[in-house]
C-alpha cells in the first residue's frame, strides 16, 4: 500500500477510534452526542473522497430529521424539508457571493492572456543580480499572477511548466524549486483579492472590504518572508542556487538601440538626449528616439505627479464654516426652552384674517372653551414664567441683512509638513541614483516590464482600490477586474470566442462548487446546532476555563491539523461556524481571527495527504522529480507560515492597522 494511502486510513482510524473512545454508550446518547458523531462522520466521508458538498448536505438532511423526530415525528419529514428550502435560500440571497464569479471569471482571463511567461522573463532579468535571482523572480510572479487570478491549481501548473524546467537547467536544488513554486502559488488564497477571503466573510459575517484591507500587509510580509528564505539560503549553501551565468543576464538591443548606444555611450537617458540635438539624430528616426526618451522619463513623470498630487493634498484649505446670521438659530438655542410662538402681524408671512371678515375666528372668552383662571390650583404657570409665549415673537425667517450676518471664518492655505519635503529629497535621491545606473539593458528589461508586470499591477490596484477606498463593493469592483481582464486579454490578442468560452465553462463550474459548498454548509450547520452539538462544543470549551490567549493557540492548532487530511473550503464550511460563535466569549476580533485563519489555511494547500499544489506540480513536472522531493521541499515554507502566524498575533497591526485607519 502506498505511504500516502497508509496515512488517510491511519487518520480516519485516529478518528473512528477518538470519536468510539469519547463518546458515551448508545443508551446514554443526547442529541448533542448525534451532533458530534455526524461531524466525525463527514470529516471521515470526505476523506474518503465523497463530494464534500453532497457529503455536507446528506449528513445534515439526515441528521436534522432525526433532531425533529425526536421532537414531533408526525411534522419531521416537512421540517426536514422546508430547512432545506430555507437555507438554500438564504444562500441564494446573500449579494456577497455574487463576487465569486466575476473574481474567478477575472481570474481565467488573465491566465490566458499568456503574460506570465513575459512576466517571468522580464522579472528575472531585472532581479539577477539578488542571490537565488531565478528563485525571487518565481515567488514575484506566482505572488502576482496569484493575486491576479487568485487560482491556485492554474499558478502552479504554469509555473511548474515555466520556471521549474528554467531553475533545473541553471543547477538549483529540486526540493527548493519545488517549495518556492507550491508555495508562491499559495499566496493567491490571501492577498486580495481572494476568494477564500469572500467564504470566510460570507461564512463568519464579517466585512469582506475590511478583510481585504486586513489581508494586504500579512500577505505582503509572508512573500517577503519567503524571499528572505531564499536568499538566505542561497547566501549560506550557493550550491542550492547557483548564480546565473552572464549569458543568462544579457538582453540583446533592438538595431535603432543599438546605434544610439555605440555612438553615445550606455547610460540611457544622456545618451537618448545626446542623439536628440545630434547631427540626423545618430540615424534613427525623430520619433523613435522621442518614444524611447517617454519611455526614459515615464519614472520621473510617475514620482513627479504623485509628489504634486500629495503635496495638492497637504496645503489644501480648510473647508469654509459657514455661521449662521442671527435671523436664523438652530433649534438647540432659541427654540430649546419653549413652544413654537406665532410670527408677528408684521412679519410679512401667513397672518390671521381680521375679525370682521366674517370668517373664521377665535371663540370669545366668555364661551365654553376657556382658559383655567389662574388661582384655580389646578394648572398654572410657575413663579417667575413669562406670562405668555406669544408675547415673544420668533425671528423671522427672512432673508438676512449684510449687517446681520456674521463674518464667515476665512480659509488659510496651509504649508507642507517637513516629512514631505524630506520624502522629495529623498525621491530626488533615488531618481538621480536610478538614472545614473539606467543603461540601454535596463531600459529594456524595463519596457519589458511595462508590457507584463505593470498592466497586471495595474488591474489588481484598480480592483482593491475600488474597494479598500470606498469607491465600490466587492461586487462591483469584480466586476471591474472582470471587464478588465477582458481588456488585458483583448490587448494581447488573445480573446476569442473560444477563450470567452472555456472562461465562462470553467467559471461556472467553479462556481457552482462554491455556492453548493455553501448550501451544504448551512444545512449542516443548522443540523449541527438543532441537535445541540454547538451548545455542547461551547460547554466543553468554556469548562476548560481558557485565557484568550490559550484559546487562540487551541484553536489555530486544530486548524493547522485539519489542513492535514482536509481542504480550505471545508475547513471554513464545517469548522468556522464552530469557532465564531466561541470569540465573543473570549473578546476576540472575529477580522482579526479570520487574518490568522486566512495564514494558517496556506498550510492547507501544502500538507500531505491533501496537498492539492505538490499533485498540480507533479503533473507536469519531469520524470525524475518525485513525490517525496516535491513534500520535503513544502515542508521549510510551512515552518515561514508557522513564523508569520507567530508575528501576527504578536504585532496584530500587520493587519489590524489598515482597516482601523481607513474605516474607524
Amino acid at each position: 500500500m502506498r505511504k500516502e494511502l497508509r496515512f488517510g486510513f491511519g487518520l480516519m482510524a485516529i478518528i473512528i477510534t477518538a470519536t468510539a473512545i469519547l463518546m458515551p454508550a448508545p443508551s446514554e446518547w443526547t442529541s448533542g452526542h448525534l451532533g458530534l458523531l455526524m461531524l466525525a462522520l463527514v470529516v471521515v466521508a470526505i476523506m474518503l473522497g465523497f463530494p464534500t458538498a453532497f457529503t455536507l448536505m446528506g449528513m445534515g438532511v439526515l441528521f436534522s430529521w432525526l433532531a425533529y423526530r425526536m421532537q414531533n415525528p408526525d411534522i419531521a419529514t416537512q421540517q426536514t424539508l422546508d430547512l432545506m428550502v430555507q437555507r438554500a435560500f438564504s444562500v441564494m440571497t446573500n449579494d456577497v457571493l455574487i463576487s465569486i464569479p466575476l473574481f474567478v471569471f477575472m481570474g481565467y482571463l488573465v491566465e490566458r492572456a499568456n503574460l506570465i511567461e513575459k512576466l517571468f522573463k522580464s522579472l528575472h532579468l531585472a532581479l539577477a543580480r539578488l542571490p537565488g535571482s531565478l528563485a525571487v523572480a518565481t515567488l514575484v510572479t506566482c505572488a502576482i499572477f496569484a493575486t491576479a487570478t487568485g487560482i491556485v491549481g492554474a499558478v502552479v501548473t504554469l509555473m511548474g511548466l515555466l520556471a521549474l524546467p528554467a531553475m533545473l537547467r541553471a543547477g538549483y536544488d529540486v526540493r527548493l524549486s519545488a517549495g518556492v513554486i507550491t508555495a508562491g502559488g499559495c499566496l493567491g488564497i490571501l492577498i486580495p483579492p481572494s476568494v477564500m477571503l469572500i467564504v470566510y466573510g460570507a461564512t463568519a459575517g464579517v466585512s469582506v472590504v475590511k478583510l481585504y484591507a486586513g489581508a494586504f500587509f500579512p500577505g505582503l510580509m509572508l512573500a517577503a518572508l519567503y524571499m528572505a528564505y531564499v536568499i538566505l539560503m542561497a547566501k549560506l549553501r550557493p550550491e542550492m542556487a547557483p548564480p546565473l551565468p552572464d549569458s543568462e543576464r544579457h538582453v540583446e538591443l533592438p538595431p535603432s538601440t543599438a546605434g544610439v548606444a555605440k555612438q553615445y555611450g550606455q547610460r540611457a537617458l544622456p545618451a537618448l538626449l545626446a542623439a536628440l540635438k545630434g547631427p540626423r539624430n545618430a540615424g534613427v528616426a525623430t520619433g523613435t528616439i522621442m518614444r524611447q526618451l517617454l519611455v526614459t522619463l515615464l519614472p520621473l513623470i510617475a514620482v513627479a505627479v504623485a509628489l504634486v498630487a500629495i503635496h495638492g493634498n497637504f496645503t489644501r484649505a480648510d473647508a469654509v464654516a459657514d455661521v449662521l446670521p442671527d435671523s436664523l438659530q438652530s433649534f438647540d438655542s432659541d427654540y430649546s426652552g419653549g413652544d413654537l410662538a406665532e410670527p408677528p402681524a408684521d412679519a410679512g408671512g401667513l397672518q390671521e384674517p381680521p375679525a370682521d371678515d366674517g370668517g373664521l375666528r377665535e371663540p370669545p372668552a366668555a364661551a365654553s372653551l376657556a382658559e383655567p383662571p389662574s388661582t384655580g390650583g389646578d394648572l398654572a404657570e410657575p413663579p417667575g414664567a413669562e406670562p405668555s409665549v406669544a408675547a415673544r415673537a420668533a425671528p423671522s425667517l427672512a432673508e438676512p441683512s449684510a449687517a446681520g450676518a456674521a463674518p464667515a471664518e476665512v480659509a488659510e492655505a496651509k504649508s507642507a509638513p517637513r516629512g514631505f519635503w524630506i520624502a522629495v529629497a529623498v525621491c530626488a535621491v533615488l531618481m538621480i541614483a536610478y538614472y545614473a545606473m539606467l543603461s540601454f539593458e535596463r531600459l529594456e528589461i524595463f519596457k519589458m516590464l511595462l508590457s507584463s508586470f505593470f498592466p497586471l499591477a495595474l488591474l489588481i490596484l484598480a480592483v482593491l482600490g475600488t474597494i479598500v477606498f470606498g469607491l465600490a463593493t466587492p461586487t462591483e469592483a469584480a466586476a471591474i477586474g472582470a471587464f478588465g481582464g477582458a481588456l488585458l486579454a483583448a490587448a494581447y490578442g488573445q480573446l476569442n470566442f473560444g477563450v470567452v468560452k472555456e472562461s465562462v465553462f470553467l467559471t461556472a463550474k467553479t462556481s457552482a462548487m462554491v455556492c453548493w459548498l455553501f448550501v451544504g454548509s448551512a444545512i449542516f450547520s443548522a443540523a449541527f446546532a438543532l441537535l445541540g452539538g454547538q451548545e455542547l462544543v461551547e460547554k466543553f470549551v468554556l469548562s476548560l476555563d481558557l485565557t484568550p490567549i490559550q484559546f487562540m493557540i487551541l484553536s489555530q492548532f486544530i486548524i493547522f491539523i485539519l489542513g492535514w487530511p482536509l481542504e480550505w473550503t471545508e475547513i471554513i464550511v464545517i469548522f468556522m461556524p464552530i469557532f465564531i460563535p466561541l470569540l465573543a466569549h473570549f473578546d476576540i476580533d472575529p477580522l482579526f481571527f479570520g487574518l490568522l485563519v486566512a495564514i494558517n489555511l496556506q498550510t492547507a494547500f501544502l500538507s500531505p495527504p491533501v496537498a492539492m499544489s505538490a499533485f498540480y506540480l507533479k503533473g507536469v513536472a519531469p520524470p525524475h522529480v518525485t513525490l517525496n522531493q516535491i513534500f520535503a521541499g513544502m515542508l521549510p515554507f510551512m515552518g515561514i507560515q508557522v513564523i508569520a502566524l507567530i508575528l501576527l498575533y504578536l504585532f496584530p497591526g500587520i493587519g489590524l492597522w489598515l482597516p482601523n485607519y481607513l474605516y474607524n
